[in-house]
């Protein structure tokens, strides 16, 4: 529980929480995101990575974003702050690391939050969003020397190649579990919880009430459609945060 400030919307406070526990998750446990550090965040039009851009610009980075059609591209060059450079790989032939390499004049990203990767070189993809996707060996060259890459890949799978280059570079890997806070032991974790939750979630409140965080998301979903919202976000066809309104 968080207390909400007055000039936040019920709605808003709603529809944030979830993915700024998940940004603070990714860009301050797992990679201290901090001034000067360039930030790449994959799909940067999708709620999460809306809150991602915003969090990691109030921290003094660079950011730069993939945007996966026309719409997205035209939402992310509205951001203010601005982003630094959005990369339209709706077409399926712009080539990202050497987008990134270009954009940090050889150097690479310090911090690669990605939406998910291509594991193999398959031309034969189902849906159109994983033709979409960096293939891992993209975010591997285009991370900088003692880059992060946060991935939300459950199944990734880096093979021994793969290890040497990270090894190289001294990049680590790490896993953004939306679940993680829940899956704590009850008894040895519910102090460490409490101490780090709470200003987490106080922070994200005042920064959606100062409009630092300005949320993705669509009108508010009266509770007889739930089941129709939630059979679309299942599907992965939400492009905003959807929240249900009693």
């Amino acid at each position: 529980l968080v207390r909400k400030p007055e000039k936040v919307c019920w709605v808003e406070a709603a529809g944030t929480v979830r993915d700024g526990v998940r940004a603070y998750t990714a860009l301050h446990y797992l990679s201290q995101v901090s001034p000067g550090k360039t930030v790449l965040v994959m799909d940067g039009a999708s709620p999460f990575g809306t809150i991602a851009i915003q969090l990691a610009q109030h921290r003094g980075a660079k950011v730069i974003s993939t945007a996966y059609s026309l719409e997205d591209k035209q939402y992310l060059e509205r951001l203010r702050p601005p982003v630094a450079r959005v990369i339209d790989v709706s077409s399926g032939k712009t080539d990202v690391a050497e987008s990134c390499l270009e954009e940090t004049g050889g150097l690479g990203v310090d911090i690669v939050l990605d939406a998910g990767v291509k594991l193999y070189s398959a031309e034969d993809e189902s849906t159109s969003k994983p033709q979409l996707l960096p293939h891992k060996h993209e975010i591997i060259t285009l991370l900088g020397i003692g880059g992060h890459w946060i991935t939300t890949e459950k199944n990734l799978q880096l093979d021994p190649p793969d290890c040497h280059s990270l090894f190289l570079k001294g990049a680590t890997v790490s896993f953004l579990n939306d679940e993680i806070w829940n899956l704590s032991n009850i008894q040895q974790g519910k102090y460490l919880y409490i101490l780090l939750m709470i200003p987490i979630l106080e922070d994200i409140m005042e920064k959606l009430s100062s409009s630092v965080f300005r949320p993705q998301l669509d009108e508010p979903i009266p509770l007889y459609e739930a089941k129709v919202s939630m059979e679309i976000v299942q599907k992965n066809q939400a492009r905003k945060r959807q929240v249900i309104q009693f």
